[in-house]
């Protein structure tokens, strides 16, 4: 059984590694934000997560973070993602980081869980990553929100 679940969460794995989209560099007169965030949440065929984090930019911007990640797809279990991380580009503003953004993601893990995720708004693109506890696998679509906290 434990050689079942790791032969699917390295193939699951190997998928996220499909949906991970290498950050553009940022567009001229823009900056780039980077987020450190944690989550905790669970799916079964519906995916829910909660959690905080921190944004900071390159031209001095901050803000503290709520995250909110809804969606559904094959995907089951519980987990947390503990010092997560992100990188925005094509951002002129840290208020351009707000709002929903459409993902597509695959994790897996039994016992240590991995996320990756790639992701869009408008012309804002955010890549994420992260590592964390719990029992997942499963590949989804999801609306994952930042709002300001």
């Amino acid at each position: 059984m434990i050689k079942r679940i790791t032969g699917m969460a390295a193939l699951v794995l190997a998928a996220a590694g499909a949906f991970t989209v290498q950050p553009a560099q940022a567009a001229e007169g823009g900056t780039k934000c980077h987020m450190t965030f944690s989550t905790s949440g669970w799916a079964a065929i519906y995916k829910r997560a909660d959690g905080q984090g921190h944004v900071r930019c390159d031209n001095g911007q901050s803000a503290t973070v709520m995250i909110h990640i809804r969606g559904g797809g094959i995907t089951a279990g519980k987990f947390s993602i503990e010092n997560g991380k992100g990188e925005f580009t094509n951002v002129k503003n840290i208020n351009e980081i707000f709002g929903d953004y459409a993902t597509a993601g695959a994790n897996a893990g039994a016992v240590k869980s991995a996320e990756s995720l790639a992701m869009t708004k408008g012309e804002v693109s955010l890549a994420v990553t992260g590592t964390g506890r719990g029992f997942n696998l499963g590949v989804d679509v999801s609306r994952f929100e930042i709002a300001r906290k």
